[in-house]
This record gives structure tokens, sequence and C-alpha cells, in this order.
């Protein structure tokens, strides 16, 4: 890694909504870990009394979670690093992480990725798909709905041409217990 190149991995929010200066965004795959619904959010997408679900990688064997890989804007790198410690670290349930990632173009590269600390209270593990969706579509939080987060994120996949089956399955049904909603929640 060139000393002007610091690179982040984003598989969630960080994706579409990075909060830091971008030369470059790169399609990336990163072996080794999966990623899904396996952190409560009691800061950005719930409460501490209502909490939310957010996406969080988990170290598992002969996986591989692709995202988008985001080389911060040379000469904002510890500003970048700042803002995102400020964002992810909030509660410490994420460790962060310089692990390999591999660029759709071949170049692997070493990001800053956040990964989750099974030891840390939030850490949920595996919840059964309508569990997962019976609190995303209800949650809220400081930065919003916590279905937006899901749709968001989903639409950013699709976009980028990244199939994630979980999460799609997880936004229809999300959608549908929505739909189904009478009143005001």
């Amino acid at each position: 890694m060139h000393d002007d190149q610091l690179w982040i991995f984003g598989y969630g929010s960080l994706m579409w909504d990075p909060g830091f200066a971008c030369a470059e965004r790169a399609v990336a795959t990163l072996h080794g870990y999966r990623r899904g619904f396996l952190m409560r959010s009691v800061h950005h997408r719930g409460t501490p009394e209502h909490p939310g679900l957010v996406l969080a990688l988990d170290a598992a064997r002969g996986a591989a979670c692709t995202g988008l890989a985001l080389r911060v804007t040379p000469g904002t790198q510890a500003q970048a690093l700042s803002d995102l410690r400020a964002r992810e670290l909030v509660s410490y349930a994420y460790r962060e992480t310089r692990l390999p990632v591999h660029l759709v173009d071949g170049r692997v590269i070493e990001a800053v990725t956040y990964v989750i600390d099974r030891a840390h209270p939030q850490y949920t593990g595996p919840l059964p798909l309508p569990e997962q969706a019976r609190i995303i579509a209800t949650a809220r939080g400081r930065r919003g709905d916590n279905s937006e987060y899901l749709f968001n994120t989903h639409a950013h996949l699709q976009k980028l041409g990244i199939e994630d089956t979980e999460i799609a399955r997880l936004a229809r049904q999300v959608r549908a217990l929505q739909a189904g909603r009478s009143g005001p929640s």
C-alpha cells in the first residue's frame, strides 16, 4: 500500500453513504467473511428501548462478501478515519481491522474493514429471517428508519450488480410487513 492510499471496505451503508471524499470506488470481495444483520443498533437505526439491526461482517470459513472498496482522497485520510471511527465505533461492537480485499480488476489491496466483535452484547448471531424482518420493519434511530438502511443497501447492491439473496429476501419480507400495517406505528 502506498503511503497516500487508504482504502475502506464498505458492505452496508458505507457503500451509499461513506461520509468521506472518495478518489476511487471499485467492486471488491473480502474472503473469509459473510455479511449479515448480526448487530443490534441502539444508536443509528434503533434505540436502547427498541433496537434495530444493522449489517456486520462475521468470520466464516469458505464465505465471501462482495461490496465496495473506497479509496479515500489523498490528504483527507486522517479526517476520514476520525469520522469513520466516530460513526462505526460508537459502541465498539465492531473491531477496526485491515484485511486484504480483492478488487474486480484483479488488484489486491489492504482495506480498513469493520468486523463484528462476537463477544460484544450487540452481537446477535444469526436470527431467523422473520425475526429480522419484524425488527427492521419497525425500528428507528438517529440516522433514520431501519428499513431505509436495508432498502438503500439492497438498492446499491443491485446497482453494483452484486447479488445477495438473503438481503433481497429480507427486503421483500420487510416491505410486505410494512404494507400490511394498519394505521401509524
